[in-house]
């Protein structure tokens, strides 16, 4: 019996898809049905999931408004952070940049993911405790200074962990730049700030979105660098998680939060790409 072309290409597709497809629903969606299921459910006795269904684990979730009130406010505040600090790099690597040195330059943005997270918050541990910068500040005349422990010490330690994902996909977006764009805005007599804001940046939006949400996205689960830099004083959802899995055992009000907090980045996710629709549909060119 013959085959057809088209069965072939379907065979073919299903063959290649098939090991990824089956790996994300064992190491995905099976896991998060399951969260869904205990979300539901009550904490046993002795710590765990009871069967049941009630919506109570919901009801409660302002117990727990603190650490979404942290996330919710912080996440925001370092990805415009890392955005304000990234896109001069960015804008510099891809523009400014002896093409000859640029490739090295781009890697030397990526080398810290070659160190462990861990080791480089241990860093800022100590750069931020009192033998760090508070005890040079003190020798000036600036004491009791306090940096670890703070929301500031956890803003610092976002930007500094995240700051590549932010310069990659503004430098992507940034690399594509037609130059002829810019030439023409010059010749036009247009004033390089003109320029910069009318040409640059709306081009180089969609890779600010990306990088805004990729960021953002991560920053809703962070765990580490709260947990360390901010001393237990700035508890993230990731950390009030850990707590109610692994401390106080109560699996289904940890299980509800975990399902809010997929919702949240999910709605982060669809605003991020309407806005990136909206703007690639309705991009337009200012030079004046």
């Amino acid at each position: 019996m013959m085959i057809s072309t088209d069965n072939r290409r379907r065979m073919v597709t299903a063959m290649l898809l098939g090991p990824a497809a089956a790996w994300l629903v064992v190491f995905l969606v099976l896991p998060f049905i399951a969260i869904i299921v205990f979300s539901f459910g009550e904490r046993a006795p002795e710590g765990g999931y009871q069967p049941a269904f009630t919506l109570a684990q919901f009801a409660n979730l302002g117990a727990r408004a603190a650490a979404f009130a942290n996330t919710l406010t912080l996440a925001p505040i370092g990805a415009l952070a890392c955005l304000l600090v990234a896109y001069p790099v960015a804008y510099y690597l891809a523009v400014k940049a002896d093409p000859r040195h640029r490739m090295l330059l781009v890697s030397l943005v990526v080398v810290p993911f070659w160190t462990s997270m861990l080791v480089r918050t241990y860093a800022w541990m100590y750069l931020l405790g009192g033998r760090g910068i508070p005890h040079l500040l003190d020798l000036v005349g600036f004491s009791d200074v306090r940096l670890l422990n703070t929301p500031g010490a956890v803003l610092l330690g976002i930007v500094y962990g995240y700051l590549p994902l932010m310069i990659l996909p503004i430098y992507v977006s940034l690399e594509k730049l037609d130059r002829r764009l810019l030439e023409a805005s010059a010749d036009l007599g247009a004033h390089p700030f003109s320029t910069f804001f009318g040409i640059t940046v709306p081009l180089s939006l969609p890779g600010v979105m990306t990088g805004i949400a990729l960021v953002t996205i991560l920053l809703l689960g962070e765990y580490l660098i709260p947990q360390l830099l901010g001393g237990g004083k700035v508890f993230f959802i990731g950390n009030a998680l850990v707590d109610l899995f692994l401390q106080s055992r109560n699996w289904p009000f940890g299980s509800a939060i975990a399902v809010t907090l997929v919702a949240v980045v999910v709605m982060v996710l669809l605003i991020a790409m309407r806005i990136a629709w909206r703007v690639a549909g309705t991009r337009q060119v200012d030079l004046m």
